[in-house]
């Protein structure tokens, strides 16, 4: 069986490295090619979560990356770092702006994740938020830009493009088994239950599946897949338990999901909590104490605080309950609004 052509890169020969060529005087003789305007911002693509790993040979794989959805923008007037929702988080990222600014290219938006890595190599969101805070007020040079799409490069908009084409021309931009602020999320070809299991071994958050022949579509509409080795959603904390035991702020944390145009209560979370960052939300949730509780409770805590719901947790968890409550949960870190995370939406 002959191997299918390796594609083309659209502005390069396949053996030379990509590089933004200076500007030449045009031949009067040729047409002028048309150039696509380079987007102010584009609407990511996001990974439906499913249960098991899809089966066949249009699927390709990539590790799961626990922090901060981001596009890179290489621009003729800088380097612009958003968030996911449209928020300009370049000052938060200094690291990764320089090492886009080092990039061999003229013009580029590059889609990935923030993150800052463990001793093991793995993504740790509490550590990527303890370095970078939140709201913007602190920065990081410590967070890695993992870069898994390349949406525009040089004057062309690749989104019509297939992924496996868009790849080819990033894995040329930023090559594999770099070291530097700015790596290449590498794909993976294997099983996809093989390497579901071993990435769940291996303590990692889980897996993502891409169609290898997709453009690159706004929005969650199944082109992207993620396959989790443990639940992982956000919750609004609507209140606290005092911790009677001495030294401890916080016993637990009361958290609600959304149902209808409502919140609904769904448990609490007592482990997780890093005693770095501890201090920080006790301070945050007492400016946003409120007398009465905002839903419905009917839970046995006597000694809780009651705050208006407004920050937003990443919680860890097994499972739920027949009653609807979060089985096993763990605290991971406050979610930014900025980072425009959606907390959990019930079914009706």
């Amino acid at each position: 069986m002959t191997k299918s052509p390796k594609p083309k890169p659209l502005l390069k020969d396949a053996d030379k490295p990509v590089r933004s060529r200076p500007r030449k005087p045009r031949d009067p003789d040729q047409p002028n090619l048309p150039l696509d305007p380079m987007p102010d911002r584009i609407e990511p693509c996001l990974a439906m979560l499913k249960a098991k790993p899809p089966k066949g040979d249009d699927w390709v794989y990539e590790i799961k990356w626990d922090g901060y959805r981001l596009s890179v923008h290489i621009e003729p007037s800088g380097i612009r770092i958003l968030t996911r929702g449209g928020h300009n988080w370049t000052d938060r990222f200094p690291a990764i702006k320089q090492a886009a600014l080092w990039l061999p290219v003229g013009t580029a938006i590059l889609d990935g994740e923030a993150v800052v890595l463990d001793e093991q190599g793995r993504s740790d969101f509490g550590l990527l938020q303890s370095l970078g805070g939140r709201g913007g007020k602190k920065s990081s040079s410590d967070a890695i830009f993992m870069a898994f799409d390349l949406l525009y490069f040089d004057g062309h908009d690749l989104r019509n493009s297939e992924l496996s084409m868009r790849r080819h021309l990033l894995e040329d931009l930023v090559p594999a088994s770099g070291q530097g602020d700015i790596r290449l999320s590498e794909e993976i070809e294997a099983d996809g239950d093989q390497l579901l299991a071993s990435a769940c071994e291996h303590g990692l958050e889980g897996i993502i599946a891409k169609r290898r022949d997709a453009p690159y579509r706004s929005g969650r509409l199944g082109d992207w897949l993620k396959i989790k080795c443990v639940q992982s959603d956000s919750f609004f904390v609507v209140g606290y338990e005092r911790s009677t035991a001495a030294g401890r702020q916080i016993a637990s944390l009361l958290l609600a999901a959304r149902k209808d145009d409502g919140l609904v209560y769904v448990g609490s979370v007592g482990t997780g909590f890093k005693e770095s960052n501890v201090s920080e939300l006790r301070d945050m949730m007492d400016k946003i104490i409120r007398k009465t509780p905002p839903l419905r409770y009917t839970g046995a805590r006597k000694d809780v605080v009651w705050l208006q719901p407004t920050l937003i947790a990443e919680i860890e968890f097994r499972a739920w309950t027949d009653d609807g409550k979060l089985r096993h949960a763990s605290y991971k870190g406050l979610r930014d609004v900025q980072d425009d995370a959606s907390v959990f939406q019930l079914p009706q």
